[in-house]
C-alpha cells in the first residue's frame, strides 16, 4: 500500500481518489475549492490539504486530474505546487487530458528534480470512474510506469504504457477522435430514424448486435432519443480535447477533416446553450 496524494476532485477525480482509499492506500486530497476536499475526507477518510505542496509532502505517488494545460501547470509548479512538496523518487501521475507539449515540459522539470512523471489520461467517463473500470493510456519511463501501475489499478480495467513521455496523451487524442466520429454517426442515424418514422430504440436493439454496435450506441441512444443530456462528458470539455487534437495534427502533419468538422458541430451546440450538456447532444443540431 502506498501514500498517495490526489489533486483535483471533479466528476472523475472524486471517485478515483475514493477507490484508492477503499483499496487500502493512504490518501491525501487537494481541490481548488477546499470545501470539496474536506467533504471527500469526511466521506472516505484520509486527509484534505489546502495546497498541492502540502498534499504531496510525504507521498510516494501524486495523482492529478484537473482541467487543462494551465490548471496542470498551476498544481505542479511554483512555491505551493506539488513538485515543491515531492521528495526525490516520488512519481507524479497525470490523469488530465492535456497537450503532449505540457506533458513533456513538466516531465523534464520532474526529471531534473529526480522525480518520475507518467502521463496517464483516462477513458470511460464518469461511470467508468465511479465503477473503477477506466481505460488508462500511459507514457513515460518504463521504471516509473512499473511503479505506478499497481496504484492506478485501483480504478482501471486496463492500463498500458504506450511509449515515452507524451505517448499517453497522444493515445487519448486518438480516443477522442474516434468518439467524435462515433457520436456524430449515431446522432445522424437516430435523427434519420425519427424522420423516417421508425422506433429508434427497437432499431438499435437490432443493429447494436451487429457491426454498427458501439459503447456510445449502447449507453447513449436512449437518452438521445429522450432529449436528455444533463450528465456525462460536457461539450465544453470535448471541444477542449478536440482543439488539442487539431493543434497536434498541424504539428505532426496529420489530416483530421472529420474531426475538424465535428468540432464545429460542437461549437453550434455551445451556441445553442449546450456547453455543459453531454457530448451526445450533437443530435440536437439535427432535430431542432
Amino acid at each position: 500500500m502506498a501514500k498517495v496524494a490526489f489533486l483535483g476532485l471533479g466528476v472523475m477525480g472524486y471517485p478515483m481518489a475514493g477507490h484508492l482509499q477503499a483499496k487500502g492506500h493512504e490518501v491525501t486530497v487537494y481541490n481548488r475549492t477546499f470545501a470539496k476536499a474536506e467533504a471527500w475526507a469526511a466521506e472516505h477518510g484520509g486527509r484534505a490539504m489546502p495546497t498541492p505542496r502540502e498534499a504531496a509532502m510525504g507521498a510516494d505517488f501524486v495523482m492529478a486530474c484537473v482541467g487543462n494545460d494551465d490548471d496542470l501547470r498551476s498544481v505542479c509548479l511554483g512555491p505551493e505546487g506539488a513538485f515543491a512538496g515531492m521528495a526525490a523518487g516520488t512519481v507524479f501521475v497525470d490523469h488530465t487530458t492535456v497537450s503532449a507539449q505540457v506533458t513533456r515540459e513538466l516531465a523534464a522539470v520532474a526529471a531534473a528534480e529526480g522525480k518520475g512523471f507518467v502521463d496517464a489520461p483516462v477513458s470511460g467517463g464518469q461511470a467508468g470512474a465511479q465503477n473503477g473500470v477506466l481505460s488508462v493510456m500511459c507514457g513515460g519511463a518504463q521504471v516509473d510506469y512499473d511503479r505506478a501501475e499497481p496504484v492506478i489499478a485501483a480504478y482501471a480495467r486496463i492500463c498500458r504504457r504506450l511509449g515515452d513521455s507524451g505517448a499517453g496523451q497522444l493515445a487519448k487524442m486518438m480516443n477522442q477522435i474516434c468518439i467524435a466520429g462515433l457520436v456524430q454517426g449515431l446522432a445522424e442515424a437516430l435523427a434519420f430514424g425519427q424522420k423516417a418514422g421508425l422506433d429508434g430504440a427497437a432499431v438499435v436493439e437490432v443493429i447494436s448486435q451487429g457491426a454498427a454496435g458501439s459503447w456510445q450506441m449502447a449507453n447513449r441512444h436512449k437518452t438521445m432519443l429522450a432529449d436528455e443530456f444533463d450528465f456525462g462528458f460536457a461539450v465544453d470539455w470535448m471541444r477542449k480535447d478536440l482543439g488539442i487534437c487539431l493543434a497536434t495534427a498541424d504539428e505532426i502533419g496529420a489530416s483530421l477533416p472529420i474531426t475538424a468538422l465535428i468540432d464545429q458541430f460542437y461549437k453550434e451546440v455551445q451556441l445553442m446553450g449546450g456547453g455543459r450538456n453531454d457530448t451526445s447532444s450533437l443530435i440536437r443540431r439535427l432535430t431542432r
